[in-house]
C-alpha cells in the first residue's frame, strides 16, 4: 500500500512517500503539528484592503481547522489584543467588536486547514506583531499552535493627475494625452501606469488601451494589439510623465479615456503586491469620420473579425432621428431603425442567433455591423445608406438620404509557415508549424528541408488526407526512433517536430506544402522559412513566477499570467508551462488545466474537461497569459503554474518553478433589471381594443434574453390570487394560463414585443368580464458556457386598472335583479330584456357573463348581430342554448356547481357612413342569481340513494325466501322417503305372516323368493 501525508505550505508543497502500512504508523506520530502565517515584515498603505493568510499542518483530528487572529500594539508588545476567531463571536476585544461586527474585519476560510485574515480599509492603529492561533483537535500537544508576522502601515503618497477634456477629433487624427504620476513612499516601491477607455454611458467594464508594468514592459489590450508600436504608444517623459500617443484615432476609440497608476512592494517571500491605486479624471473623446464609412480590414484571412462602420456626421445629431441600413453587394442585409430596434435578414439573422454577428448603435453618430469569424461567403461589396427621418403620428417618415461609396472586402485562405526559433541549440526540438485558412476540403501536407541555398530539395515527411504519413527516405530512420514527427493539431494547423537537433543535419530552409482535395476545386500551396543551428555551450538559468488573487463577478472573464524572468544566456532554451487548478470544493488536489510544451503544443487536462471550451492560452518566450471567459461556480478555486526550463526534447533541465496559488472567488452577478413600476388606470367603452404596456428600463447584459409572462387580478376580493394570461420565455415559446386558454380566450388576449424594451398586452373587444388589474413579471436570462441559460433577475411591473364604461343613452336593458330557485336536472331559462323602442336600424349583440359576487366575470358565450353563437370553451354547446334575438340563456340540466350570478351584457351596432357596423352603445343588466338545490328527499328517493337500504330491502328478503323454499323442498323429499319405507315395512310384515300360516315354507327362503319376483 503506498499512502501520502501533504505538508501544506502557500510558497512549495513536499510529499512524504511510505512504503507499507506499518512505516505509515511509525511516520504519523513523527510529523509535528506547525502553524505557519504569511512571512513579514509587511508594508501596507493606510486606507487600503489587506490580507495576511495562515495555515497549520501536520495536525491530528479533522481537517477542518479553527483560526484565532491577535495583535500585540507597539506601545504594549506584551498585552494580547483579540481581533476575531471563526468560532467565537466573543472573542473579539471592544476596540474591534464593532469593526468586526460589521464586516470591515473578517476571516476568509480558503480551505479547511487555511484561512485568510481581511482588513477592509488599514488603519494606522492597525499596525503591530499579529498572531495567527490554532486551537488544538490534537490528542496531545505536540509542535507549534501559533506563529507571528508584522504589518507596518504606511501612508499613501501616490498621485496620479490628468486635466479633464472634451476633445472631438475627425477620423485619422493624432490624439496626445499625459498624465502626472508621482510618489513619495520611503520604502523601495515600484510604479505600473495603464490607459482605459470607458465606452458608453460608462456603466459597463473599461478596456486597457496600454499599460506599462512595474518591470517596465509595454502590454497593449486585446483590441490594440495590431496597433501596438505602428499606432498606439506610451512614453515616459521625464520623472513623472507619462504620454499616451495613437497617431491615427479611430471611431473605436471614442469613451471616456483615464490613466491609473499602481504602486507596487515586494514582499519578503519575493513577491511584488499593489498597495495603492490612483485614477485620474476623465477626457470625453469624440471621434467623427464626416459621413463616410472606414474602410477598415479591406482584406481578411477567413476566421478574423470584419467590423463595417457607418458614421454620421450631422449638426445635434443626438436630438436628430436616423436609419442606417447596412448593404452587401447592393442588397439589404441589416437596418437599424429610429428607435433603435435591429431587423436582420434571414441567414444573418441565424447567425446572430449562434453569436457570429452583432449589429450595435456605438453613439448617436457611429454604427457598427460586426462579423467575428469572417469566411468566403462575406466576401465583396459592402456600404450603407443613412436616412434621416422625422416622426408623425403613424410612425417614421423619410427625410434625406445619403448612401456611402462602400468598401470592398476580400476573404482568402492562407498557408503560412511559423517557426518556434530561428535559430536553435544542438540538441533542443526544432518546432514548425504548417497553418492554413480558409480550407474546406480535406487536406494533404508535405514538408522539404534543404541544407543549403543550391542544395536539392530533401523529403521529410508527408502526410496523406486520410492522415497516412509516409517519411522520406533521408528520415526514415529518425521517423523510427521516434525523433521526428507529424502531427495534425486541428482541422488548420499540421505540426513537424525534430527532437534532438543536429548542427550539420537540421539547420537550412524548410517548406511546407499544402494540397487541397476537392472534386471540384484543388489547390496547392507552399511556403518557406530557415533556422540556424548552433552548438550549446552551457546552460545557465533560473525562474521566478508572479500570481494575483482576484474576485471576480459571475459570467466575468478574468485572467491569470505567469512571468518567468531569464537573462540573454538561456533565451533560446524551451521552456514549458502548465497551469494546474485546485477546486474550492476538493482542496490538496491540484489538476493539470493545460499544459504548453516548448515545441508550442497544448496539453489539456483530463480532471477539469469544460475549460477548454472557454479557456484563451497566450504565451511568449518566458511568459503566459490565461484567460477564462464567463467564470461560474465551477471555476472557483486555487490556480497555480508551473514551469520546467528544457534542455532536450525529452529531458528536462532540473530547474524549475511553482506560482504561488492565485484563489478565485466567483461572486453572482447582480442583476441590473428594472422595469416601469408606475400605476395607471384606463377607461374603455364599447368593444373597443385596447394595449397594456409593460416597459423595461435596464439590463444587465446587452445581450439578455427576457421571459415576459402577463397576469390579472380580478377586481375584488382584495385577496384574490393573480391569473396567468399569456407569457413568452426566454425562447419565444407561447403558453397561455389554464384560465385563459380557450379559444375566445386566445384570440382576445395577445403578447406583443413591440421593441427591445417594449412589450404590449393587446386585448380585442374589450368587455365587462375584463375590468381588473393588468401587469406583467420580466425575467432576464443570461447564457454561460458550462449551464447553458439560467435566470438572473425577475421584477414584476406596475399595475394597470382596466375599467369598462358602459354607454346606456341610447340603449335601456332592464337592470332589476332576480333570484332564481332550481332543482338539480332541470332546465332553466335566464332572461335578458331590451326596454323602450329602438332605432329601425339598429342590430343588436349580447354577452352573458358568469361569476361569483364580487369577483371576476366569466364570459360564458356571445352571440352576433347575425346571430352566430360563439361559446367561451369546447363542449359548452352542449349545456348551453343562446337564440337570437331574444338573447335569452337557457342552462340544460343544471347542476349544484351553476350556483351563481348571471349577467348580460347588450350592444347596439349601427351602420356607419363607410358601410361597416359601429357600436352605438353598450348596457349591462340587473344580475341573476341561479341557486341549484338537490330534488326534495322522499321514501323511495332515499331508498334509491342510499346502497345498504336497498339491499336490506330489496335482496335481502329475496334471499331468506329462496332459503326458506330450499328448506321446505328438502323436508318435503324427506317425509316422502319416510312414508315409503314404512308402508313397504307393512307389507314386509303381511307377508311374513301369510308365509307363516302355510307352514311348508322357510320364512326366510319364502322372503327371498318373493322379493326376488318381486325384483
Amino acid at each position: 500500500m503506498n499512502c501520502f501525508c501533504r505538508l501544506f505550505n502557500s510558497a512549495e508543497t513536499s510529499f512524504l512517500t511510505l512504503s507499507d502500512e506499518v512505516s505509515f504508523v511509525m511516520s504519523y506520530h513523527l510529523i509535528q503539528r506547525v502553524v505557519l502565517v504569511q512571512q513579514g515584515r509587511l508594508y501596507r498603505a493606510r486606507g487600503y484592503h489587506v490580507t495576511i493568510w495562515c495555515n497549520v499542518s501536520g495536525y491530528q483530528g479533522p481537517s477542518e481547522q479553527n483560526f484565532e487572529w491577535s495583535i500585540y500594539l507597539p506601545s504594549a508588545m506584551e498585552q494580547e489584543v483579540h481581533i476575531i476567531s471563526t468560532t467565537d463571536p466573543s472573542f473579539s476585544y471592544s476596540s474591534y467588536a464593532q469593526r468586526v461586527r460589521g464586516g470591515e474585519i473578517y476571516v476568509e476560510k480558503v480551505q479547511g486547514d487555511a484561512a485568510m485574515l481581511h482588513i477592509k480599509e488599514l488603519q494606522d492603529k492597525d499596525a503591530g506583531e499579529y498572531e495567527c492561533h490554532t486551537p488544538t483537535t490534537d490528542e496531545k500537544y505536540f509542535g507549534s499552535y501559533s506563529a507571528k508576522m508584522n504589518l507596518s502601515v504606511i501612508p499613501d503618497t501616490l498621485l496620479a493627475t490628468m486635466m479633464p477634456q472634451n476633445l472631438t477629433k475627425v477620423e485619422g487624427d493624432p490624439l496626445e494625452l499625459t498624465c502626472e504620476v508621482s510618489k513619495s513612499t520611503a520604502q523601495h516601491t515600484h510604479l505600473s501606469v495603464a490607459w482605459y477607455n470607458l465606452q458608453g454611458a460608462g456603466e459597463g467594464q473599461a478596456e486597457m488601451i496600454l499599460s506599462l508594468s512595474k518591470d517596465f514592459v509595454l502590454t497593449p489590450g486585446s483590441s490594440y494589439m495590431q496597433r501596438f508600436l505602428s499606432d498606439v504608444r506610451l512614453d515616459k517623459v521625464g520623472d513623472t510623465t507619462y504620454k499616451l500617443s495613437i497617431g491615427r484615432v479611430q471611431p473605436s476609440d471614442q469613451g471616456q479615456l483615464y490613466c491609473e497608476a499602481v504602486e507596487w512592494i515586494q514582499d519578503p517571500d519575493g513577491t511584488w503586491k499593489d498597495i495603492t491605486r490612483k485614477q485620474t479624471e476623465k477626457t470625453l473623446l469624440t471621434v467623427s469620420s464626416q459621413g463616410k464609412m472606414p474602410t477598415a480590414h479591406p482584406s481578411l484571412a477567413e476566421g478574423e473579425l470584419l467590423q463595417v462602420y457607418c458614421s454620421v456626421k450631422a449638426n445635434n445629431s443626438q436630438n436628430r432621428w436616423f436609419q442606417v441600413v447596412w448593404l452587401f453587394k447592393e442588397a439589404e442585409i441589416a437596418r437599424i431603425d429610429p428607435q433603435g430596434v435591429v431587423t436582420l435578414k434571414k441567414e444573418y439573422e441565424e447567425r446572430a442567433a449562434l453569436g457570429q454577428l452583432q449589429v450595435v448603435k456605438q453613439s448617436s453618430e457611429m454604427y457598427i455591423f460586426k462579423v467575428y469569424h469572417v469566411g468566403v461567403k462575406d466576401k465583396g461589396m459592402y456600404n450603407c445608406t443613412v436616412s434621416e427621418m422625422k416622426s408623425t403620428s403613424t410612425g417614421f417618415s423619410p427625410i434625406q438620404f445619403k448612401t456611402t461609396s462602400g468598401i470592398d472586402v476580400n476573404v482568402k485562405p492562407i498557408v503560412s509557415v511559423i517557426s518556434s526559433k530561428r535559430q536553435i541549440m544542438e540538441g533542443d526540438t526544432l518546432i514548425l508549424h504548417c497553418e492554413v485558412s480558409g480550407a474546406t476540403n480535406p487536406l494533404s501536407v508535405n514538408w522539404w528541408h534543404q541544407r543549403k541555398s543550391g542544395d536539392q530539395w530533401e523529403d521529410i515527411i508527408k502526410m496523406e488526407q486520410d492522415g497516412m504519413l509516409r517519411p522520406g527516405p533521408s528520415y526514415r530512420e529518425c521517423s523510427a526512433n521516434r525523433d521526428l514527427r507529424l502531427e495534425k493539431v486541428n482541422s488548420t494547423t499540421f505540426t513537424l517536430v525534430i527532437y534532438a537537433t543536429s548542427v550539420t543535419k537540421d539547420g537550412g530552409s524548410y517548406k511546407c506544402e499544402v494540397t487541397e482535395w476537392s472534386m471540384n476545386r484543388s489547390w496547392k500551396q507552399a511556403q518557406e522559412t530557415s533556422v540556424r543551428a548552433s552548438l550549446l555551450t552551457g546552460l545557465n538559468m533560473s525562474a521566478m513566477l508572479i500570481s494575483r488573487t482576484v474576485n471576480i463577478q459571475f459570467t466575468q472573464d478574468f485572467e491569470l499570467f505567469c512571468k518567468v524572468p531569464a537573462s540573454s544566456v538561456i533565451t533560446d532554451v524551451p521552456v514549458s508551462i502548465t497551469w494546474q487548478f485546485q477546486p474550492s470544493t476538493r482542496p490538496n488536489d491540484y489538476q493539470q488545466l493545460v499544459k504548453i510544451m516548448p515545441n508550442g503544443t497544448i496539453d489539456w487536462g483530463a480532471a477539469q474537461p469544460h475549460f477548454q471550451r472557454k479557456t484563451r492560452i497566450t504565451r511568449s518566450a518566458f511568459s503566459s497569459q490565461l484567460l477564462i471567459h464567463s467564470a461560474t461556480e465551477q471555476d472557483a478555486g486555487q490556480y497555480r503554474c508551473e514551469v520546467e526550463v528544457w534542455r532536450r526534447s525529452s529531458q528536462p533541465a532540473r530547474h524549475s518553478a511553482v506560482a504561488v496559488a492565485a484563489a478565485v472567488n466567483t461572486l453572482k452577478e447582480k442583476s441590473k433589471l428594472r422595469v416601469d413600476t408606475e400605476d395607471r388606470s384606463l377607461e374603455i367603452s364599447g368593444s373597443a381594443n385596447t394595449e397594456i404596456k409593460c416597459r423595461v428600463i435596464s439590463l444587465t447584459q446587452r445581450d439578455s434574453r427576457l421571459a415576459v409572462t402577463w397576469y390579472f387580478l380580478p377586481p375584488s376580493p382584495a385577496d384574490a390570487a393573480p391569473l396567468q394570461i399569456v407569457g413568452t420565455n426566454y425562447s419565444n415559446i407561447l403558453e397561455y394560463g389554464a384560465k385563459f386558454s380557450s379559444p375566445i380566450q386566445k384570440s382576445k388576449f395577445h403578447s406583443d414585443r413591440i421593441s427591445s424594451d417594449l412589450f404590449w398586452l393587446r386585448i380585442l373587444s374589450v368587455n365587462h368580464g375584463d375590468r381588473g388589474r393588468y401587469y406583467c413579471v420580466v425575467e432576464e436570462w443570461l447564457w454561460t458556457a458550462d449551464s447553458g441559460w439560467y435566470k438572473l433577475g425577475k421584477k414584476e411591473s406596475g399595475k394597470t386598472m382596466l375599467e369598462f364604461k358602459l354607454s346606456g343613452k341610447y340603449l335601456h336593458v332592464d337592470k332589476t335583479n332576480r333570484n332564481v330557485t332550481a332543482t338539480e336536472n332541470e332546465d332553466v331559462t335566464l332572461s335578458c330584456l331590451l326596454q323602450g323602442p329602438s332605432q329601425p336600424a339598429s342590430l343588436f349583440s349580447a354577452i352573458w357573463f358568469r361569476g361569483l359576487e364580487h369577483s371576476r366575470m366569466k364570459t360564458l358565450a356571445k352571440v352576433h348581430t347575425d346571430g352566430r353563437v360563439e361559446y367561451a370553451e369546447a363542449g359548452m354547446e352542449g349545456r348551453l342554448d343562446l337564440r337570437h334575438p331574444s338573447f335569452n340563456l337557457t342552462l340544460q340540466h343544471v347542476e349544484p356547481s351553476d350556483t351563481g350570478l348571471y349577467y348580460c351584457q347588450v350592444q347596439e351596432w349601427q351602420q356607419n357612413s363607410s358601410g361597416a357596423q359601429a357600436e352605438r352603445a353598450s348596457e349591462l343588466s340587473g344580475y341573476v342569481r341561479l341557486t341549484v338545490q338537490l330534488p326534495e328527499s322522499t321514501i323511495y328517493s332515499r331508498v334509491c340513494s342510499s346502497p345498504s337500504l336497498l339491499h336490506f330491502i330489496l335482496i335481502y328478503p329475496l334471499i331468506l325466501f329462496l332459503s326458506f323454499i330450499a328448506v321446505f323442498l328438502c323436508l318435503y323429499v324427506k317425509i316422502k322417503q319416510t312414508h315409503k319405507k314404512s308402508i313397504c315395512q307393512r307389507k314386509e310384515q303381511e307377508l311374513w305372516v301369510d308365509l307363516k300360516g302355510a307352514g311348508d315354507v322357510e320364512p326366510m327362503d319364502s322372503l327371498a323368493s318373493l322379493m326376488g319376483n318381486q325384483i
